[in-house]
């Protein structure tokens, strides 16, 4: 039976039946004063210990514990243990003290208030970060220091355990149910059940497990998301089940859905609160110093003073009985009086002094054509910033999501991007003259640091955007090595109207999607052609080249060996003009991964780049992205999590981060992510539907997903192109005719793109067909594909993607031989140590024409090999896609769709 506690001071079940009054002299040294407040398993009396002339609180236990020997002397025990914390924000435990017919437990007295209670009295009843920072670092230091040197976990983490003091000081209450770590199923309740308080607990401390630190973690963390929401992550319906298996909102969504504003909270509070909410403890920060970390909050201090005042009518929650007195599922209340004449003052978090953001300059041209121009002065002073290693500098990504021409409320942007200052600025380009205001403030205090203003002849605007950044740099007291100082004097060309051409290619080539790829691709081409053109030396320009040459071969829009030839003829260019430079070496990495998967080759540019380049996320994010290649998927997490930190708002890494936790099949994780990104862009047709097949992949659920997509269709008729790929697997897993139709009308002459290998659109025309038994139109459907494939293979014979799809066909087709020699030749070109990524998408074509084939017995064996490793397969596939339909009805099969359920194990 789970025991829980109710948090209210009521309903004493078993409790002392001893009466006591006021002025009564009990356990011959401690003299009652008054009853503090009643909780769900005793009484709390404020009372004068005349040995040691102190006030303390004393704890009486109900009869049912004095009367079971066996569980009172494991509350002696446990109560003993916690005479060892001593840390100045735990409440201290004095004496476990009793006779035949009573005991109690004597604790430090504290003249404060809950912070529940706090919240409540909040107008809007929540916390801001900024509000409950130095309360969180002592938390965090107070659970570290029990964890790691008192050897004790708490269990019963909530807000209205945690008290705040006269002083300002943040104490813990309750940690006496924390027993030891190394008899953590000792713990003994009165139905031998466990205890806690369900809206915080962990799914295993939910389920019985065995309790570790990381239970802690995890109720820190739901303490946190209710500060700063006013509720828990999971408050009503059936929150058993969504504990185990929902990801909670964001608190920005959360605090949307309550109308709180702000809603924003910073990304950094987000990232470390969902990561500790995470379903696997492996996943958790692995210390309360490592929350405190990633939150970036100063080392713990006391003494900060918050007035709490006085009033006759209102009572004070203080501490209440540790050890097994929360194990038996105590309320945990009780009362001192007090009242409140002033709020808590404001505690701000720790941000790095040296962390900046430059955000889009207005553009003040009457020709709103100069609007590139004006970004490219942005990005060029943003540019030059990020290349000194002393600053944090806050990526163009993230920043140009600010636009101009709103009100802009700095102080929350900064604390979105996790900054402490910001730079504004306007340009204004008229016939041969340049005019550009700048400014540095400390958001924080919404304090100008610096500002100035050039009106300069128009071939200056390099020079301006030099002297900017030096002088940002300067305010911000930034080391800078001589190398620093000279990449900040180099000027990307002098010549502007190559200038124009290369920043209107870089918008290109950040604002590609699915639909429209390989068009904008194809433009930025041309653009930068024409920038080199009138610059042969134009280095930028060479790199930009290179990358878009290359994402034309690797996504499969021209993979032809003249594409590749392009891709290496900019790369090796862009490094002759520039051996030392970063950006060349960006390049040539992405050259060396995309288009040779040559991982040592890539990673040595890679370590170049990094060296120079310490603030662009791209050097984390291809680490990344060859970690993930290359099965090193703790890696992987990791260096795209350090790309966030710099480009915290870039949705792309962001959604790599969430293909991951999908490969794994781990898809709690993968929820969180998508809920970051929709932080971002609320409205993001896509990532709605990706939110949405979360429970599809998870669960086999397709109810939220069909619903979602007919919301964002309702809303806007054209968005469907976001995301057909996702519909039109929806709809065939629904055998839906009507919505297959819907959704075909979305995907592209070209087709698209799932993982790495491009599938034609009279594929998908053929497998729809298939699954509503149309036989006559997916054979013609095939056949097109066949033709479009074989055009392919004939050009490049090796080219294992396009192999892999025509087998596909032919095996759509009849055409078994034909069928099998492709899509076994497709697995032979690319073996798992070279792309297992790519791999295990070749790996579940072969096994989908094996069933197609009617090779049962190889179809079973790849299958459960793909099930072992990150691969694009789930539960909700399996159990629904025509694929797997000549298998269904097997035994064998359906353990392997059982065995689905189960994440990924990583080694």
């Amino acid at each position: 039976m789970l025991k829980v506690s109710t948090e209210r001071a009521g309903d004493v079940i078993g409790a002392t039946s001893r009466e006591f009054v006021g002025g009564q002299k009990v356990f011959g040294r401690y003299t009652l004063i008054k009853v503090l407040g009643r909780g769900g398993m005793g009484i709390v009396w404020l009372a004068r210990d005349e040995e040691l002339e102190r006030d303390v609180a004393l704890k009486f236990l109900p009869d049912l514990m004095i009367h079971d020997r066996a569980v009172f002397d494991q509350l002696r025990r446990e109560t003993k243990r916690c005479l060892e914390l001593t840390h100045p924000h735990i409440v201290r435990i004095h004496d476990f003290v009793h006779d035949e017919r009573s005991g109690c437990i004597s604790m430090e007295y504290i003249d404060g208030e809950t912070l529940s209670n706090l919240r409540a009295e909040k107008e809007q009843r929540v916390f801001e970060p900024d509000e409950v920072a130095t309360w969180i670092s002592q938390l965090c230091d107070a659970l570290d220091y029990a964890h790691n040197h008192a050897n004790v976990i708490h269990c019963d983490l909530k807000p209205a355990n945690l008290m705040v003091s006269q002083r300002g000081d943040l104490k813990i209450t309750d940690f006496g149910i924390a027993r030891s770590l190394g008899d953590s199923l000792s713990r003994v309740t009165l139905e031998r059940g466990r205890s806690g308080t369900l809206i915080y607990m962990s799914p295993q401390q939910l389920n019985g497990e065995r309790c570790t630190h990381l239970e802690d973690i995890y109720s820190l963390s739901a303490s946190i998301y209710e500060l700063l929401t006013s509720k828990p992550p999971f408050y009503s319906g059936n929150i058993d089940r969504q504990i185990c298996e929902r990801v909670a909102p964001s608190m920005t969504e959360r605090r949307k859905e309550l109308d709180i504003e702000p809603a924003l909270v910073p990304q950094v509070w987000e990232e470390t609160v969902a990561a500790s909410l995470a379903k696997d403890p492996s996943r958790r920060p692995q210390s309360a110093a490592e929350v405190a970390q990633r939150l970036g909050l100063t080392p713990a201090k006391t003494g900060t003073r918050v007035v709490i005042g006085r009033r006759s009518n209102r009572k004070a929650l203080l501490i209440t009985g540790i050890a097994a007195l929360c194990v038996l599922s105590l309320a945990g209340l009780y009362f001192g009086v007090l009242k409140r004449q002033a709020k808590p003052l404001p505690l701000v978090a720790a941000i790095p002094e040296k962390s900046i953001a430059v955000l889009p300059f207005e553009n003040l041209s009457t020709d709103q054509e100069n609007a590139f121009f004006a970004d490219g002065v942005q990005d060029e002073i943003l540019t030059d910033l990020a290349k000194v290693a002393d600053l944090k500098v806050i990526s163009r990504t993230s920043v140009m999501q600010y636009k101009t021409g709103v009100k802009r409320n700095l102080r929350e942007i900064a604390n979105a991007l996790g900054v402490a200052h910001v730079v504004e600025g306007s340009v204004q380009r008229a016939a041969n003259r340049v005019r550009v205001s700048a400014q540095l403030i400390d958001a924080r205090t919404d304090t100008h640091l610096w500002a100035e203003h050039y009106d300069r002849p128009l071939g200056d605007v390099f020079a301006i955007q030099s002297e900017i950044a030096k002088a940002v740099a300067d305010q911000l007291q930034a080391k800078l090595s001589p190398t620093e100082k000279a990449a900040l004097e180099q000027q990307p060309t002098a010549d502007l109207a190559a200038y124009d051409r290369y920043v209107r290619a870089k918008a290109l080539l950040v604002a590609t999607s699915d639909a429209r790829q390989g068009e904008y691709l194809h433009q930025a081409v041309r653009l930068l052609e024409q920038a080199i053109s009138r610059d042969p030396a134009f280095l930028l320009a060479y790199c930009k080249l290179a990358f878009a040459h290359q994402e034309l071969y690797y996504a499969g829009f021209d993979h032809s060996a003249r594409r590749l030839a392009l891709a290496n003829e900019a790369m090796k260019k862009a490094l002759e003009l520039g051996p030392d430079r970063g950006e060349a070496h960006l390049a040539a990495v992405w050259v060396y991964y995309h288009c040779y998967f040559d991982y040592d080759r890539a990673r040595a540019e890679l370590s170049i780049a990094r060296s120079v380049l310490p603030n662009d996320p791209d050097v984390f994010a291809l680490a990344g992205y060859m970690d993930r290649r290359q099965g090193r998927w703790k890696e992987h997490i990791q260096n795209l999590e350090r790309a966030t930190q710099v480009d915290p708002r870039n949705i792309d890494i962001l959604q790599s981060l969430a293909q991951g936790y999908q490969l794994l099949r781990q898809f709690p994780d993968m929820a969180a992510v998508v809920d970051r990104i929709l932080t971002v862009t609320p409205a993001d047709a896509l990532m709605r539907v990706t939110r949405a097949s979360v429970d599809f992949e998870w669960h086999a659920d397709t109810s939220r997903m069909h619903a979602v997509i007919h919301d964002v269709i309702a809303e806007d008729p054209n968005a469907g192109a976001a995301f057909a790929q996702d519909w039109l697997l929806h709809a065939i897993c629904e055998r839906n005719s009507a919505e297959i139709q819907s959704a075909l009308t979305f995907i592209p002459r070209e087709g698209t793109t799932s993982v790495t290998v491009r599938i034609c659109r009279p594929f998908y025309q053929g497998l729809a067909a298939r699954a509503l038994n149309d036989t006559i139109s997916a054979k013609s459907s095939f056949l097109a594909a066949r033709a479009e494939m074989e055009k392919i293979v004939e050009e490049e014979p090796d080219y294992p993607q396009a192999l892999s799809v025509l087998g596909m066909t032919d095996a759509a087709l009849g055409l078994k031989e034909d069928a099998l020699r492709e899509a076994q030749r497709a697995v032979e070109l690319l073996p798992r140590e070279k792309d297992p990524l790519t791999y295990a998408e070749l790996i579940k074509n072969l096994a989908v024409v094996y069933a197609w084939t009617g090779e049962k017995e190889p179809a079973l064996k790849e299958l459960k090999a793909l099930l072992q490793i990150p691969a694009p397969i789930s539960y909700g596939q399996l159990r629904l896609h025509p694929y797997w339909d000549p298998l269904r009805g097997d035994p064998r099969f359906d353990k392997l769709v059982a065995e689905s359920t189960k994440p990924v194990a990583i080694k």
